[in-house]
């Protein structure tokens, strides 16, 4: 059965561009527009894996994977961070808000499939 990844951008090109290589490698893609519209479909789907923006309207990622990790059927999802934010003290805020790993944008698709095999396998 295949996995499922909830994808979580506001950006509607970079979702569809995730949504579409995550789909070729095999994925099931659940997309979100923001935080709280990935909070609101996170609670009505389980998922493998969370990949998630930073810079959002509604609820940024951190808010977001604080949140989830709250959720006891997200407490050990894992969850990486795919954003344009690469400063080391962005990246220990992820961890320190629950991420599990950190993909910087522009990415690359093949890297990206990678990362998450690794992941989720």
């Amino acid at each position: 059965m295949a996995k499922t990844i909830l994808a979580v951008d506001d950006s509607s090109s970079l979702r569809q561009m995730v949504a579409f290589s995550l789909k070729a490698a095999g994925y099931n893609v659940v997309e979100a527009v923001d935080g709280q519209d990935g909070l609101d479909k996170a609670k009505q789907q389980a998922v493998d894996l969370v990949l998630t923006d930073q810079n959002m309207p509604r609820m940024d990622g951190l808010a977001l994977i604080k949140t989830l990790r709250t959720l006891p059927a997200y407490a050990k999802t894992p969850i990486l961070m795919l954003t344009t934010e690469s400063s080391d003290e962005m990246k220990s805020k992820g961890r320190a808000a629950g991420a599990n790993g950190w993909l910087v944008k522009p990415f690359d698709p093949q890297r990206l499939i990678e990362v998450v095999k690794k992941v989720i396998g």
